[in-house]
């Protein structure tokens, strides 16, 4: 069975050391008494809950999966999975970053987002449940009406009601300008909203008494495509004006999709039949209101991948340090036993690395990230508001697309440390490789959120959001330039700023005479982007490590030896996809449909 120990010395460098997270939000109102004391010990609590109650329900959540009861509809969980989240309710861990108005303990997003990759690597099917809740609580806070807040928001934020997002319909996914969802207006102000949703994550369950959906549904008369889109409140139990539960709504589950991995949680086809909604927002500009959730979502679900990175790491390492199999080239490391362990053989050490390097790389940039989002929503200078906020939408796709490919090849690479093992599922290895791969689909594809970062987030506003991030790393770059010591670090760094500056220029300009030059560089260029973060990250990281290694403390020790890899083994990737972008858009269309 896996083991999972919450990395709890390696958040603690990111936040205390590299970032200075809290005397950063101690700048902002709502944050003025945070203290270091009271961070680290809510996430050590929260990775006890992580790894005592979650993670011995990974395994047995997976092989057993969610059952449905084609009479009644309703769902059960895994055995187990509802009483873990009562103990999560009771520890209060659902209001950790929400609203104090509504019950909320006020902490920073940056201190939830550290729990959640948490509980990622101990059970991501089971804390999907919880993650879309906290998703349904961020769109209503910031669009719902007073009302809907009231009624709604304490329940969310209390996590005695959960929330889902309703998107996806059978003859469309990202395309939402398809969807066929209708709602009609109501005398009494509601609506009667009639359609199908399909892959619901936590789209039906018995962890919780109530659920409350956002559907995305039609107007009468509402123009076509994207702009005809409202966004809808449309809980399973429709609630009384005090909170309690009233009737039961006009939707049901008819059907749970059978999936290649998070088998513990529910993925539910929604079947909505005149069901009573609410409507949030504005008319025909759901889609706005709902991309609240949605951004959330996919910031979510890099922590998702991040999660599966580190505990497939963790594990891949403990088995290379016990195994042992033939003898090192160079001769016998362990001559008192039969064969040596295979963490001396290069190439495992350099599949571990891969692993270790994209985990502690995904964690900085996506703390960092989390601290702009806590600027952007509680700074006081509208000015830094809206340099982070720039920064959040740019690295929003990164984050998603980055994250869940680097957990597909690391997740990967340690079920290969293995061996045959690996492929076995006792060892819970091909588990996390299952798990990892529905991360680069859902919230919008890797190619999706490649056509957003190159189309939209750089190219849409000449680069101006790019150049806010590029600022960071030149002013890095001048800081560190007489020290000696960092060389290795920082000129790889401009190096690699320098050609993803001309690199986006050029395929500005090819964009212009043809815009499907995007499609075909997207992908390569969210990529080197990627690792454009990671190694300014990275390059930060050594500079820390650097200046405290001499305490004698092995974890700075380690931590450069993983920077030197980073910047040796991984960044050179970058070569290939340069030129890969730079051969544009003929080779793949030259061929001929009828030839495919």
């Amino acid at each position: 069975m896996p083991q999972y120990t919450p990395p709890l010395r390696d958040m603690q460098f990111v936040m205390h050391e590299v970032l200075h997270a809290v005397d950063e939000l101690r700048l902002l109102p709502a944050h003025a008494e945070l203290d270091v004391d009271t961070v680290n010990a809510v996430l050590e609590e929260g990775g006890k809950f992580a790894a005592e109650v979650l993670a011995p329900l990974n395994q047995s959540g997976d092989a057993e999966g969610c059952t449905l009861d084609p009479a009644s509809h309703e769902v059960k969980a895994p055995k187990g999975f509802k009483e873990a989240y009562k103990t999560y309710v009771e520890g209060g861990w659902p209001a950790l970053s929400c609203d104090p108005a509504y019950g909320g303990q006020g902490l920073p997003h940056l201190v939830n987002q550290a729990f959640y990759e948490m509980m990622n690597s101990a059970n991501q099917a089971w804390t999907m449940y919880p993650g879309l809740s906290h998703g349904a609580y961020e769109a209503l806070h910031a669009h719902g009406s007073d009302e809907q807040k009231a009624l709604y928001l304490p329940k969310l934020t209390s996590g005695q009601w959960t929330g889902t997002m309703c998107l996806t319909e059978p003859h469309c996914g990202t395309d939402l300008g398809l969807l066929r969802s209708k709602a009609e207006p109501q005398a009494d102000g509601s609506y009667r909203i009639t359609g199908t949703k399909i892959f619901i994550s936590a789209g039906e369950h018995d962890l919780a008494e109530n659920i409350v959906h956002l559907v995305l549904a039609r107007l009468p008369e509402a123009p076509q495509g994207s702009k005809g889109i409202s966004l809808f409140v449309v809980p399973k139990f429709i609630p009384n004006a005090d909170g309690s539960l009233g009737a039961r709504n006009g939707l049901y589950c008819g059907g749970l999709e059978h999936k290649m991995g998070i088998h513990g949680n529910a993925t539910a086809q929604i079947v909505l039949e005149g069901a009573s909604g609410w409507l949030v927002g504005e008319p025909n500009k759901g889609l706005a209101a709902m991309f609240v959730m949605m951004n959330a979502a996919r910031l979510g679900v890099g922590m998702q991948s991040l999660g599966l990175t580190e505990v497939a790491y963790q594990n891949a390492v403990a088995y290379a340090k016990q195994r042992i199999q033939m003898r090192a080239l160079s001769g016998p490391k362990n001559p008192e036993q039969p064969a040596d362990t295979i963490i001396v053989h290069p190439d495992v050490r350099k599949m571990l690395l891969t692993a270790r390097a994209y985990a502690e790389g995904a964690r900085a940039f996506a703390m960092w990230t989390t601290l702009q989002l806590d600027k952007e929503l509680a700074s006081d200078d509208e000015d830094e508001r809206r340099d982070c906020a720039d920064l959040v939408a740019l690295m929003t796709p990164i984050v998603k697309a980055f994250f869940t490919d680097n957990a597909w090849i690391a997740t990967s690479h340690c079920l290969q440390v293995f061996g045959g093992h690996g492929y076995i599922r006792e060892w819970g290895m091909e588990q996390f490789v299952r798990d990892a791969r529905i991360n680069m689909i859902y919230e919008g594809t890797n190619t999706i959120q490649s056509l957003d970062l190159l189309g939209r987030k750089v190219l849409g506003d000449n680069g101006k959001k790019l150049k806010k991030f590029a600022k960071l790393v030149t002013e890095f770059i001048e800081d560190e330039g007489t020290n000696e010591a960092m060389q290795e670090f920082v000129n790889p760094l401009a190096d690699l700023g320098d050609k993803v500056t001309k690199l986006t220029t050029e395929l500005g300009m090819k964009a212009f005479q043809n815009a499907d030059e995007v499609g075909a560089a997207a992908v390569d260029y969210l990529r080197i982007c990627g690792h454009l973060v990671f190694a300014y990250f990275w390059a930060r990281m050594a500079k820390v490590a650097l200046e405290k290694q001499a305490g004698g403390d092995p974890f700075y020790t380690a931590k450069l030896a993983t920077a030197r890899f980073y910047f040796a083994k991984l960044l050179p990737e970058t070569a290939g996809l340069i030129r890969s972008c730079r051969a544009g858009l003929q080779p793949l269309m030259a061929l001929d449909e009828a030839l495919f």
